[in-house]
């Protein structure tokens, strides 16, 4: 959980400095942009080299340097001199992050079977929620109390600390009977992947699912803030709620997962997800717009997403554990790539409504859906 929290804590702790940093450098609001924008790009290509590399290497040799890099990276930012300086520290933080992130899950599928690593998988991903919920909070203060630097002296003790720990307390687990495969590179094992229909309808249901997420978190706050004049305060209140329905979610996965296996779990959260959109859907095209026509059913559907993201990720790995790292990455860089995507979309199209945010959440849900569906036709049997 530690090294998976390690990505989104270093993404939305520093978010808080942005405006000293713009202040501190004399540089403008969209170059002081760049220290998020190249963050988030470093994250998205790092996750395709790490998977492959750990299944080459092994997953204890790459997370050490992943975690290197990011110990570097963090302490980097603490004296960087200027803007550009800055943009490099933030790169290699993200880089280095990236890598417990991606090899967290894989080292999980090398020890369970798909079953027990989804519910693993699904007690991380409360990890991947709790985080961005403290993050930015535990910025704030120590922007207001001690200086925005001091938010990257205490990301870099938090890198320092799970460094410390992954090199003294964690064992190889990449299985030595993993076969030739396991030596592929990068772009022979994600060919691997891309031409398993099984393995392209998993990471394709997880992926859409999260662009859901993505959708509602590139809109909610321009319809809270500009379209029903609320505060931004009350839009992180009400966000509470949906953190919590989607831990809720991973959590009922966790204990579920056993009696009703992942096939059962991503059926039943995908269609929660699609029918709480469509419910939002209808209340907004009533004129109900109001932040519980919006928040109500999101939660919902944050629950729908519990169930079946954390299920979607395990069974994509399953399909072919010899390259469980090289899924991993290939699945956090697609969910990333399309998340991206969307949410620069649904900021592109804002009209004063709520229907672009709406829009691209339902297409997303329906398609997260279509593809899970679509797995029908390519049982795993025995492999699970």
């Amino acid at each position: 959980m530690a090294l998976t929290a390690a990505a989104p804590v270093s993404l939305q702790i520093f978010l808080p400095t942005l405006p000293a940093m713009q202040q501190h450098f004399g540089v403008t609001t969209g170059v002081v942009q760049y220290t998020l924008t190249f963050s988030i790009l470093a994250n998205a290509f790092a996750t395709l080299a790490y998977g492959p590399l750990s299944d080459r290497l092994g997953r204890r040799p790459v997370l050490i340097g992943g975690l290197g890099v990011f110990v570097a990276g963090s302490a980097y930012a603490i004296v960087a001199p200027d803007i550009v300086s800055m943009v490099i520290a933030r790169i290699l933080q993200a880089a280095g992050a990236a890598s417990g992130m991606v090899l967290g899950r894989a080292i999980l599928r090398d020890l369970y079977d798909t079953e027990q690593a989804a519910r693993a998988i699904a007690y991380l991903t409360m990890a991947m929620v709790v985080a961005p919920m403290i993050a930015p909070t535990i910025g704030a203060v120590l922007v207001d109390v001690a200086g925005w630097r001091s938010v990257f002296a205490a990301l870099a003790l938090f890198a320092l600390a799970v460094f410390t720990w992954t090199l003294r307390r964690l064992q190889e687990t990449r299985p030595r009977d993993g076969g030739d495969q396991a030596g592929v590179g990068l772009v022979q094992g994600a060919m691997l992947l891309v031409r398993q229909p099984l393995f392209v309808s998993y990471n394709l249901q997880s992926t859409f699912a999260i662009c859901t997420f993505f959708a509602f978190l590139a809109g909610a706050t321009y319809y809270m803030v500009n379209i029903l004049g609320r505060t931004a305060t009350e839009y992180g209140l009400y966000f509470i709620l949906v953190s919590g329905s989607y831990m809720l979610g991973n959590f009922v996965s966790a204990r579920l997962v056993r009696r009703l296996g992942i096939h059962w779990l991503i059926t039943i959260g995908s269609t929660i997800s699609l029918a709480s959109i469509l419910v939002c859907l209808a209340l907004m095209l009533a004129g109900i717009w109001t932040p519980v026509t919006l928040f109500g059913p999101m939660a919902a559907v944050a629950i729908g997403n519990g169930l079946s993201i954390p299920n979607s990720m395990a069974g994509a790995m399953s399909v072919n554990r010899s390259l469980a790292g090289t899924a991993s990455g290939v699945i956090g860089f697609t969910q990333m790539l399309f998340a991206a995507i969307v949410s620069q979309l649904v900021g592109e199209l804002q009209d004063g409504t709520p229907y672009p945010m709406l829009g691209f959440m339902t297409a997303s849900a329906a398609l997260s859906l279509a593809f899970y569906l679509s797995h029908r036709f390519y049982p795993l049997g025995r492999r699970e």
